[in-house]
């Protein structure tokens, strides 16, 4: 969200530092436009699970004023009675900000926290308390963007603090055009007095503001619609992809053009940008759009609403009333009462109505909200929003005014002021929940999971599905909070390399000292069948080298992606780890065989995990490829999430034909090859029809797609059985 607030808008009007003359009349038309957005913005979110452009609307309206206000202290701070120095100081507009938008964030971090420990499940806190960091600090767009959320329909499962990316974006803007503000203009000043005093003439001020600007923003428009190719995902939280946005709004207001258009067409304008503001939510898909080329819907209909309106205030504010027009039916419509209150809300019901569905969506147990249960919540919502701008936002932006007409001469207020205790109180209650979130973090980091012996008895895992082993009447384990710590044992020890790291990490398993060797190479979904494979070396004499690293299974493709960003150092990568293994010359390799396909139900044999395949054979080196298993992020679940949520092994799992073909794609290839060996533990994991979350007592999966530890060693039996038979020397004595 774009903090919808008044802040800019008033600025414009009430700056102490710039003359009546070039200060523009108060659009109350565009505290209307933005209750109409923030309006499409909580109906798209509660009833239709889309975006709907009204953060686009936001984002412009916000870069309109500030950049419009930064430009008129720019070219007042130049005026020679000024003498020389910085031009723009920016702590006391930073102060203004800070102090209008952070008491009421600050409201609803805490609130949030507080329905956080009563209302969700316990294993989301940890996630929860990184996101009130990240909001509080303005960077959860980017905590969002590497964590790659799906901005989608709300859920039960969706972060009640999602929607602060907006928010972030538009504090990430502000400073940064405050500080670029500081630097051109004390740059104007010194070209001034060194150069030539004709730099300081406002209209050079405004070409060269007006130059930077363009650039800025076809430089971001041009990163928006590449990063739609690239990972759109990351992209939409982008603050380089929506720059622009703002920038486009803050071009208008240096270039504002006062034509005398007719009446007629300014309504038109109007009535057309109005149409599209309202309805591109329908035909737009944003998630998939936004920030793209698409986006110019919302943006260029808010400037030209901004325009429609303008002439007729600009004229009557320079005191040319003979020729100023009225202003066009929909602007005055707009700047009537109840359009003016939403708007005047808009800050605090953005804010407030995003937790508020989502943890009713939790507490009830839904994924979606009826027309009652979302009026309801709206309803609520808004009156959390005008608590809020009674008792926080408007005490503190009344002190503003009050400081100089109370202060001292020197301008100073108070020490003990309304404002002051409720930003004390606030802030005092942030850092609280700041401590207790960190409390719980290192309660979750030293979570220890040991289930290495687990009487298989009680606990009989996959040997439930593949042996009708009897499964008694027991809690599972590990609990859905510690089952997320349930690593392999290659990422306890530091074997796994992670995206960053380049090297390759050679871990030894299995038997150490046995002169036969089995390499296991590739990403996560190789490194999970380390806990059995570890035990399956011991018991059979053969030594396991392991060659690992996150999201990187061995490929030729030369630009592999990775939650869709190119992830070039894993090329490069699996290329010395092959050489590495063709050196090294293991018995076997041991690496996946399948993956789920990305766009239809089913598994398969990529294309670029064939040429390894052969790769290796040509070597000499037999082949073990094992079948993917199914991922449960298909269909969107999370395994640990659910069951801490009060689902079972049924609610909780999946249909097997979602992500696995009817038979292992990888058979045609051991037809084929025949020291290709298909390995297959599929229906260790799923019955004939599903793939429960919870099997013979163990928890399947530790997050949406990776097997537990536990679990893999339920499976090693099976997966001894399975190598034995492509592999006729294990079990036999070393030679």
């Amino acid at each position: 969200m774009a903090a919808p607030t008044r802040t800019a808008n008033a600025a414009a009007s009430t700056s102490t530092s710039t003359t009546s003359a070039t200060v523009p009349a108060y659009r109350n038309d565009l505290d209307g436009l933005r209750g109409i957005a923030i309006a499409l913005v909580a109906c798209f979110h509660v009833w239709m699970g889309k975006v709907s452009g009204g953060v686009d609307v936001f984002l412009t309206l916000s870069g309109y004023f500030f950049i419009g206000s930064l430009l008129r202290h720019a070219i007042h701070s130049q005026s020679p009675k000024l003498g020389f120095g910085f031009a723009v100081n920016p702590w006391p507009r930073m102060k203004r900000l800070l102090r209008r938008l952070l008491p009421a964030l600050f409201t609803v971090l805490v609130a949030v926290a507080i329905g956080t420990v009563a209302i969700l499940p316990q294993i989301r806190w940890e996630n929860i308390g990184a996101e009130l960091q990240a909001s509080a600090l303005y960077y959860q767009n980017w905590h969002l963007a590497w964590n790659s959320q799906d901005y989608l329909a709300a859920s039960s499962a969706n972060s009640p603090l999602q929607h602060i990316w907006s928010m972030s974006v538009q504090g990430q803007f502000f400073l940064i055009t405050l500080l670029s503000a500081l630097a051109l203009t004390g740059l104007i000043k010194l070209a001034a007095r060194f150069v030539s005093t004709k730099i300081a003439d406002p209209r050079v001020i405004k070409a060269l503001v007006a130059g930077a600007v363009v650039v800025v923003a076809l430089g971001s428009f041009y990163w928006a619609h590449r990063g739609m190719a690239i990972n759109q995902m990351f992209n939409y939280y982008d603050t380089r992809s929506r720059l622009w946005e703002p920038l486009a709004g803050g071009l208008l207001a240096i270039s504002l053009p006062s034509w005398r258009i007719p009446n007629w067409f300014r309504n038109v304008v109007t009535a057309v940008a109005l149409a599209l503001i309202v309805s591109c939510g329908f035909w737009i898909n944003g998630v998939e759009s936004y920030p793209g080329p698409l986006a110019l819907v919302p943006v260029l209909s808010t400037l030209a609403i901004i325009w429609a309106g303008a002439t007729a205030q600009q004229r009557r504010a320079h005191g040319d009333h003979a020729t100023a027009q009225p202003m066009p039916m929909l602007n005055r419509a707009m700047a009537s009462r109840w359009p003016v209150w939403l708007g005047s809300t808009a800050y605090g019901l953005y804010l407030w109505h995003w937790p508020v569905l989502i943890f009713y969506l939790t507490w009830h147990d839904s994924d979606q909200a009826t027309f009652v249960e979302g009026v309801g919540i709206l309803a609520f919502s808004l009156v959390l929003a005008t608590l809020t701008k009674r008792f926080i936002e408007d005490p503190l932006r009344t002190g503003d005014r009050r400081q100089l007409a109370h202060g001292d001469r020197r301008g100073r207020s108070p020490w003990l002021t309304y404002a002051s205790v409720v930003t004390a109180v606030l802030v005092a209650a942030t850092a609280t929940v700041g401590v207790g979130i960190k409390v719980w973090d290192r309660h979750v980091a030293n979570i220890t999971v040991d289930t290495a012996n687990l009487d298989p008895r009680d606990f009989p895992g996959a040997r439930a599905l593949l042996n009708g082993a009897p499964v008694p009447a027991l809690d599972p384990v590990p609990a859905p909070l510690a089952v997320i710590e349930d690593f392999p044992e290659t990422s306890r020890r530091g074997d796994m390399s992670d995206f960053k790291d380049g090297s390759i990490h050679v871990g030894i398993y299995g038997d150490p000292t046995a002169t036969r060797t089995i390499a296991l190479a590739g990403g996560s979904h190789a490194e999970m069948w380390i806990s059995a494979l570890d035990t399956v070396g011991k018991r059979n004499h053969f030594k396991v080298k392991t060659y690992l690293k996150m999201g990187c299974p061995l490929s030729t493709n030369p630009v592999p992606r990775q939650l869709g960003q190119p992830y070039e150092q894993c090329y490069h990568w699996g290329q010395r780890v092959i050489a590495a293994i063709k050196k090294d010359r293991p018995d076997a390799v041991m690496t996946n065989s399948t993956r789920p396909r990305d766009y239809e139900n089913g598994d398969w044999v990529p294309p670029d995990y064939t040429p390894i395949f052969d790769d290796f054979l040509s070597a000499g080196i037999p082949v073990l490829g094992i079948r993917d298993t199914p991922w449960p992020i298909r269909s969107r679940v999370d395994t640990p999430i659910c069951l801490a949520e009060g689902g079972n092994a049924e609610s909780c799992g999946t249909r097997r034909a979602v992500s696995l073909a009817p038979t292992d794609p990888a058979a045609e290839l051991a037809r084929t090859r025949p020291d290709f060996h298909a390995l297959d533990l599929s229906n260790g994991v799923c019955d004939p029809v599903r793939c429960p979350a919870i099997v013979g007592n163990i928890i399947v999966y530790k997050d949406p797609h990776h097997l537990s530890a536990t679990y893999v060693r339920s499976l090693t039996d099976e997966l001894e059985r399975q190598m034995r038979l492509a592999m006729p020397w294990m079990g036999k004595p070393t030679p």
